[in-house]
């Protein structure tokens, strides 16, 4: 199922385990300005590490910037004997907007679950942040023809609680794991099919306009070069930028590459 009209696009940018205090808050300010002549036609955020998230609010509120500001990961508690971890209320108090749940680095680094995920999912939408739920398929999986398989069951699993007025609130980044910083990618073909195949099992879990309106990101060694025929496919409505988005030039023509789509 294609969607006849485009939602509109989102780019965003996970600095992962990157940067330190000068060099991050150096790039928010850049990424603020230089997306701020596309505002009205994308939606952008950034995902620094959590000792940043501070500085970078305040920062982006100084500039009266549209960038919203997201964090990595955070947990399911409220507050308590949790060592390590942040919580949904910690992360609002810092400014922050949106929040990525089921990175295949935490899916297969860390080593989270199904239930985990869709659990942070859960408590994230409860306090009112947006969330971006992170799937995709393995090189094993793919090579065993098993990718829709997959991401059905991921998206399943991690959306099972949403309720339908819940799901605008929630952005799908489809992340092919073997694309993820190998300098490999879906072709444009590739990533269409994969997120018309995304939206067809929304549809089936919750109603079409619904599905039609979710806004699916494809992620996995996007670059300057690559985002432009990556996005104007008709069920790719922008992108999860890893390695690019620790560079604002190319992080910049990304963003305007998505507005132009």
């Amino acid at each position: 199922m294609t969607s006849p009209a485009k939602p509109r696009p989102i780019i965003g940018g996970n600095w992962k385990m990157n940067t330190d205090h000068t060099s991050s808050l150096a790039l928010a300010q850049a990424v603020a300005k230089t997306s701020s002549t596309v505002a009205d036609k994308a939606d952008v955020a950034i995902f620094p590490p959590f000792p940043y998230l501070l500085q970078i609010s305040q920062a982006l509120c100084a500039a009266g910037s549209k960038v919203m500001l997201g964090a990595q990961d955070l947990y399911i508690a409220e507050k308590g004997a949790f060592t390590g971890e942040i919580s949904a209320a910690m992360l609002k108090d810092c400014g922050v907007r949106t929040v990525l749940v089921g990175h295949s680095e935490r899916r297969h680094i860390i080593h989270e679950g199904d239930d985990l995920i869709a659990a942070k999912l859960d408590t994230a939408l409860a306090a009112g942040l947006q969330v971006v739920l992170c799937v995709g398929e393995t090189l094993h999986q793919r090579e065993a023809g098993e990718t829709d398989h997959i991401t059905e069951l991921q998206i399943e699993r991690g959306l099972k609680h949403v309720k339908t007025e819940q799901l605008s609130h929630v952005v799908i980044a489809y992340e092919p794991v073997w694309a993820i910083g190998t300098g490999k990618t879906a072709s444009p073909d590739d990533a269409q099919n994969a997120h018309n195949a995304i939206r067809a099992v929304v549809a089936s879990m919750f109603d079409k306009p619904s599905a039609a309106n979710l806004r699916i990101q494809y992620g996995g060694s996007v670059t300057a070069a690559n985002a432009a025929s990556i996005m104007s496919q008709p069920d790719v409505n922008g992108a999860l930028v890893g390695g690019a988005s620790l560079k604002p030039e190319d992080f910049a023509a990304i963003v305007n590459a998505a507005a132009a789509n």
